[in-house]
């Protein structure tokens, strides 16, 4: 007698490995071809300790200091609660002389974000004669 193989038992669930396999390619594939707009704001660092030089004008830098406590900002000595309080009074102490040089202190530990926005502010007023105050990290 003459016997026909069984059929194999179809089952109902789809092989998912091959077409995950797809995606991910796919995925990789659009992730390096994509083309994202890159932010940076330009900034001159000195290569060398000589090329410090110590600024002889007699004009005195404008001093902003960001804190890390209420009130977060503030010009000189006179502080501020709000961004816009802030900007509207920097804007004012600018406006007479935008090449006055301008000192930025921001606290080792205060937000990233109010420097930014500080920076792009200058950056969109087209300041450019600034300085960023620094300290030395403590061991």
């Amino acid at each position: 007698m003459i016997r026909m193989p069984q059929k194999a038992a179809m089952s109902t669930s789809l092989e998912l490995t091959p077409l995950i396999d797809i995606i991910f390619i796919v995925v990789v594939f659009l992730l390096l071809t994509a083309n994202t707009r890159l932010l940076s704001l330009p900034v001159d660092i000195p290569d060398s300790d000589s090329e410090i030089s110590q600024d002889e004008s007699p004009i005195t830098p404008l001093t902003i200091s960001l804190l890390n406590e209420s009130p977060a900002y503030a010009i000189g000595e006179q502080r501020f609660d709000e961004w816009s309080a802030f900007k509207s009074a920097l804007l004012i102490n600018i406006a007479d002389d935008k090449e006055r040089p301008l000192s930025i202190a921001a606290a080792h530990d205060a937000d990233v974000e109010p420097l930014l926005k500080l920076l792009a502010l200058l950056n969109e007023q087209q300041i450019t004669n600034t300085h960023i105050l620094m300290e030395d990290a403590q061991p």
